[in-house]
């Protein structure tokens, strides 16, 4: 075999419209100093993607690329890298020359770190970014320790479903939302309390069964655009404590005024002038290779495990499916297209 395919995108837009299956793309026998070529098994959607595909302009997002980031598959050629051929490896790309929705992608080796033996490729294939980032949230910028409480926004995304198992893991107290269909689950993975934020407004749930004490940290693992979570904080997050959220890409008028009232209370409008006494932060995440070392030990003794929605075909049914599933916003864990049997 000496050549393979790959999703394209070639333009804006949703991505029925968006992506274009290349064939007989000739596989790369000629590598980058730092690069390794994998045979990809499995490769998982990230929210970012399609958000991207159907916002930023070609100019902007370097189009045409292969898309997405996350993979997990086979080392076929080490290029002299720490692997060996037929190591089994997940991590996610930060280039978009180095997409992943393919048979096969040439990338750093440093993006990569080898699959743990209790999990599956399909399972692997989503822990690269979600793992990091909810790692990097709760513990370089929410700094949270044994013993506290931390509030979970979204806990049945990928993110939350992460951030639940990483806190639980380092001895903290976890209350999480979801809707009702997702209690079992979010119970099950160690949730303290859980919030059904369909039964009334988080804030008004809040504030009329207050926490005590207050939280220690509150991670919107959402990325809400609607303020009103964060700007009555002080209500239920204690002193000093800091409320994170994840970064989203508002699309209607509602959501950039909602995301700029955030970002003005929290971040220009000091409490003197009525600003909200309570600190307010955006996950910032730069995925290196001891972030994935971490991610790798964490799932390798259990502490997290991959939760995966749902499983597509590598055809045009299958990504559009899959696609169709994670722009719903109703996929639990993640979202991943099978490229090859494992094996």
């Amino acid at each position: 075999m000496t050549t393979y395919k790959a999703w394209y995108e070639i333009k804006k837009g949703h991505p029925s419209d968006a992506l274009e299956l290349k064939t007989g793309l000739p596989i790369p026998t000629h590598l980058r100093k730092g690069d390794v070529l994998v045979k990809v098994q499995a490769t998982a959607l990230n929210p970012v993607g399609y958000k991207f595909m159907t916002t930023i302009p070609n100019f902007l997002a370097g189009r045409p690329h292969v898309a997405e980031q996350d993979v997990a598959g086979i080392i076929v050629d080490a290029n002299g890298s720490e692997f060996g051929v037929g190591d089994k490896v997940f991590g996610s790309s930060a280039s978009p020359r180095n997409g992943t929705l393919a048979e096969y992608v040439a990338i750093p080796s440093s993006s990569l770190v080898t699959v743990p033996p209790n999990v599956s490729a399909v399972e692997a294939s989503g822990l690269g970014i979600v793992v990091a980032t909810a790692y990097q949230a709760l513990v370089n910028q929410l700094k949270i320790e044994s013993g506290q409480t931390v509030f979970i926004n979204g806990g049945s995304s990928s993110v939350g479903l992460s951030g639940i198992q990483i806190a639980k893991s380092l001895g903290c107290k976890v209350v999480a939302t979801a809707s009702a269909k997702n209690k079992d689950l979010l119970l099950s993975l160690g949730v303290d309390e859980f919030i059904d934020y369909t039964q009334a407004p988080l804030v008004e749930q809040l504030k009329a069964k207050p926490p005590s004490p207050k939280f220690h940290a509150v991670f919107d693992a959402v990325g809400l655009t609607d303020p009103a979570l964060y700007l009555n904080s002080a209500a239920y997050l204690a002193p000093g404590s800091t409320y994170l959220t994840a970064g989203t890409l508002p699309k209607t008028r509602k959501e950039i005024l909602g995301m700029l009232r955030q970002a003005f209370e929290g971040l220009l409008r000091p409490t003197w002038l009525g600003g909200v006494p309570r600190k307010y932060g955006v996950v910032t995440v730069t995925l290196k290779k001891k972030d994935l070392e971490t991610v790798r030990e964490l799932v390798a003794r259990g502490a997290v495990k991959p939760i995966v929605d749902s499983v597509h075909s590598f055809d045009r049914d299958g990504v559009l499916r899959a696609y169709e599933k994670i722009m719903s916003k109703r996929a639990v864990g993640k979202v991943v297209v099978k490229v090859a049997d494992e094996g």
